[in-house]
């Protein structure tokens, strides 16, 4: 008993000591691809720091952070909780066929009636200064409520449908629901396994549903040339899982025949001044990085301009959330300018942008994203220019 338990302590020692080595050796990391997010760094060691207990609560972040081969441990975590079948890790589900899910149980009604609210005294002032301009709001549900038989059996998921009926009772027939129209198609894969966006097949579906709210005809899907742009795709929803087991996603576009030439153009974050930013509706620089879904216009930005060769003379203001990203390409073909605004970095009024002469108006948020967004009512502005 004496030789094991020596043996046993030795064995302690040494693992503590390789661990311990390998983590005095493993140099800090800015930010973690995996996870998507940056990594604590060693904090300062101030009287302040310390007294406020301010540098123990980094420290311990920054040694949580910065944990040699932290990506395998927190990937072993899963698998764990895996085998004791767990349908979920606090922050994702594990759905079926290698499709996760984001954990959102519930929504906050005062914040859903704010937002159904503030959109609808919008579209009313919109109305009421330019009655031709054709203003409509589109709530997209997100895979959690399409693809609910991938979920796991008896995983309590937020009512989309409601938030979607709420806005349906403020707005009335601006709204346009795309819900039916996805779930005729669920089969075609129309959201990622590891993301919580829609994939491209879901805009065009997304689009199908804007152009009827609008009156005007799609284009037929049989008409796009659609190309795999990867296929090694990991979204949000994997680096909040860490399963490596889970095989990436493929990212494809649709182009229109004849194509349409766009030039994209952006406001930085600072709103002081524009930069030319692409040639194209794409970004190829981002398909060799984590986050490929910027692979779409270059990413967020508060204000986007993208001038097309259709050459109509009409204008659509789009307010957005990132889920507009995938769809903005089917709608280059139908408005020779599109000025998209991210109500969540642009912190200017919007009011002035009615300015130019803004024919179509799209308020497009994916339901989730719009119920828990606090941008809504606080970005909405409340009087617009006179004409």
């Amino acid at each position: 008993m004496e030789i094991k338990g020596w043996v046993m302590t030795g064995a302690f020692i040494a693992a503590l000591a390789v661990t311990t080595g390998a983590n005095l050796l493993t140099p800090s990391r800015d930010y973690s691809e995996t996870e998507n997010r940056y990594l604590q760094q060693m904090p300062a060691f101030t009287s302040d720091n310390l007294f406020s207990g301010r540098f123990t609560k980094d420290f311990d972040t920054y040694a949580s952070d910065q944990f040699w081969n932290r990506d395998g441990w927190v990937g072993m975590k899963t698998l764990s909780q895996l085998a004791l079948l767990q349908k979920d890790n606090g922050r994702v589900y594990f759905g079926k066929d290698n499709t996760l899910f984001e954990k959102t149980t519930a929504f906050s009604p005062s914040r859903v009636d704010a937002n159904c609210e503030a959109v609808a005294e919008f579209l009313s002032r919109v109305k009421d200064l330019s009655p031709d301009t054709r203003s409509r709001v589109m709530l997209v549900p997100t895979a959690a409520a399409i693809d609910r038989d991938k979920l796991p059996l008896l995983a309590p998921v937020a009512d989309e449908g409601a938030v979607i009926d709420r806005m349906k009772s403020a707005a009335g027939d601006a709204l346009i629901d795309p819900t039916g129209l996805l779930l005729q198609h669920k089969e075609e894969g129309l959201y990622y396994r590891t993301d919580h966006h829609w994939t491209t097949a879901g805009a065009y579906y997304g689009y199908t549903a804007f152009a009827g709210g609008m009156g005007f005809a799609p284009a037929p899907k049989e008409s796009f040339q659609i190309q795999t742009v990867t296929d090694q795709f990991y979204g949000t929803l994997y680096s909040k899982a860490n399963l490596h087991t889970i095989p990436p996603d493929r990212i494809e576009t649709y182009t229109p025949t004849p194509a349409v030439s766009s030039a994209v153009s952006w406001q930085e974050t600072t709103g002081q001044g524009t930069a030319s930013a692409l040639d194209s509706l794409y970004d190829a620089s981002y398909l060799e990085q984590k986050d490929k879904y910027a692979y779409f216009l270059g990413g967020n930005h508060p204000l986007t301009r993208i001038n097309t060769d259709t050459k109509n003379g009409r204008t659509l203001l789009l307010l957005k959330d990132s889920y507009a990203n995938a769809l903005v390409p089917f709608l280059t073909a139908h408005y020779e300018h599109l000025v998209l605004v991210d109500l969540r970095y642009y912190k200017q009024s919007i009011a002035p942008l009615f300015d130019e002469g803004i024919d179509d108006l799209l308020i497009l948020y994916n339901v989730s994203g719009f119920a828990e967004e606090k941008t809504v009512a606080a970005g909405l502005p409340v009087a617009l220019p006179a004409e």
